[in-house]
């Protein structure tokens, strides 16, 4: 059974309960992921099935300026209610909820107009074509309203109850892959079954997302009274900010799909779907920790505590780099054999992309933890315009690539990996050490330690598939096991020291330390 209480000191102390139900989403999505993905190859076909991932990355260009006011909103909201002052919260609160929706609903006819030409932009057969749009409809729609109800959601975060936005979010991901395959089995596979199925999933989390947030927060009230200008000025500068920074961010990780799509064709779009399937699941890991952190940042810098904060985001980037090299090494190292037993053995030659693709995330995801330091400072010009110009170096170089070089959507990935890897190994720690007022080099040894062991990883499970018999799950599995005990042992006892163990340990519910009769390091 939930619990829907409060109490202003278990900021921290939800902190395993969070990452329990964030790790609890992301097993729910891992395997709906990876099962849907043959499933619906095998009913829609590879060019039938690039329509999906395309059909959902459409979606964040239409989302942009909202999804970026629901971060400033984040931050202005998680402060006002840390300091409980409800009165400038209020405002905050409704100047969000109404300005958003005023926003949805201008967005609606754009997402109507990209949602009827996308078919002829891309190329879809006329057999498709109607239910391409439908699909296009449903799920940019599904997104609007996602990111409208945010706002209600922005209570739970401030609260830090991550545990009850995952739940809302397992139960959309459940809601629409129950529709997608009732509808599939009693009629027929159509694209447009799957924008129905996201637009209701949507609808549900919505209700369920504005009744959690009434239980958590009843201090909210919707009033259009509260809606003042002088407080949408405030979150638009701070919005707009992150607005040119999610522009930036879509050039790196969201255009490369469309490029291909483009250069190629829909069947090319398929295949550089599938592996970039493995990259979205390990962002989604890595997501899960730096959003665990988020709110308790926004907390500690509202109250001042900036050595706490100083000392979370040295630990969090060594964390994230050593937790993201053993599953990507490991990717990288069986992509063969992951390949051939999770969607076919004709696909194993796609392996050298999944290398391309994977890789290099050890050091882009390590540095997650650091973009929420920028927006609890309110330091987002600079980094919104780095990333800016970065990403539409990345574009153009993602064109030019496989125009020059005859790499085909190979050249796609690799400019990706090089612009993406050139801001974050230099620029992102840079700049957040010079913020923080604190050495440049705070975080270069811990990103060099994730790069560094993701390599070994990758080398040692190369080694024994091509040396041993890894041809079905079993040996797999009891190899990726063997090399997880091996890892976890060697990381523990050798590149963490005492205080990073204690905190690790903290992680852990303290019900379940106190089962084992696990030690707190001191």
């Amino acid at each position: 059974m939930l619990n829907f209480t409060f109490k202003r000191d278990s900021l921290t102390k939800q902190l395993p309960k969070n990452l329990v139900f964030n790790f609890g989403y992301f097993g729910i999505n891992i395997i709906i992921g990876l099962l849907l993905v043959p499933y619906f190859i095998d009913t829609l076909g590879v060019a039938g099935y690039a329509l999906i991932p395309l059909a959902t990355s459409m979606t964040s260009y239409v989302n942009l300026v909202i999804l970026s006011l629901n971060s400033s909103v984040s931050r202005y909201l998680t402060i006002d209610l840390q300091k409980e002052d409800y009165n400038t919260a209020n405002k905050t609160f409704n100047t969000a909820l109404f300005g958003t929706l005023g926003l949805v609903l201008l967005m609606l006819p754009v997402a109507l107009i990209i949602s009827y030409y996308a078919p002829e932009f891309f190329e879809i057969s006329s057999e498709q074509k109607q239910d391409a749009t439908l699909l296009f409809i449903g799920v940019i729609c599904a997104f609007l309203l996602r990111a409208w109800s945010s706002n209600f959601g922005v209570s739970l975060f401030a609260y830090n109850r991550l545990d009850l936005q995952k739940t809302i979010d397992s139960i959309n991901l459940i809601t629409q892959v129950i529709l997608i395959i009732t509808l599939f089995t009693i009629f027929s596979p159509k694209l447009s079954y799957i924008g129905f199925s996201y637009l209701l999933g949507a609808l549900i989390a919505s209700i369920i997302t504005i009744y959690f947030s009434r239980k958590v927060n009843p201090h909210l009230k919707i009033r259009f009274k509260d809606f003042e200008l002088s407080q949408l000025k405030k979150i638009t500068d701070t919005g707009g900010w992150i607005t040119i920074t999610q522009i930036g961010t879509l050039f790196y990780l969201q255009i490369d799909l469309i490029v291909v799509n483009r250069l190629f064709d829909t069947v090319a779009g398929g295949e550089y779907s599938i592996v970039l399937m493995w990259s979205i699941l390990l962002r989604g890991v890595a997501g899960l920790f730096a959003g665990v952190l988020t709110p308790v940042v926004l907390s500690y810098y509202a109250k001042d505590k900036f050595e706490e904060i100083i000392s979370m985001s040295k630990s969090s980037v060594k964390f994230m780099g050593l937790t993201m090299a053993l599953p990507i090494g490991i990717v990288c190292g069986f992509a063969p054999i992951i390949l051939s037993i999770w969607v076919g053995p004709e696909f194993i030659k796609l392996w050298p992309l999944m290398l391309v693709l994977l890789l290099h995330l050890v050091i882009n995801l390590s540095v997650l933890p650091l973009f929420s330091i920028n927006v609890a400072y309110n330091k987002v010009k600079i980094p919104g315009l780095v990333t800016l110009f970065m990403g539409i170096g990345n574009l153009l170089l993602a064109i030019a690539l496989p125009l020059i070089t005859n790499w085909g959507y190979y050249g796609v990935a690799i400019a990706g990996a090089i612009m993406l890897t050139a801001k974050n190994a230099l620029f992102t720690p840079l700049y957040t050490a010079k913020i923080m007022d604190i050495s440049r080099n705070t975080f270069t040894g811990s990103m060099l330690l994730g790069i560094t062991l993701a390599i070994i990883v990758t080398g040692i499970s190369r080694i024994i598939y091509t040396y041993l018999d890894i041809s079905s799950i079993v040996p797999l599995v009891i190899s990726c096991a063997l090399i997880s005990i091996i890892y976890f042992g060697f990381s523990w006892t050798t590149c963490l020291n005492k205080k990073e163990r204690s905190i690790l340990v903290s992680f852990i519910p303290l019900k379940i330390r106190r089962q084992l009769k696990i030690a707190q390091y001191s």
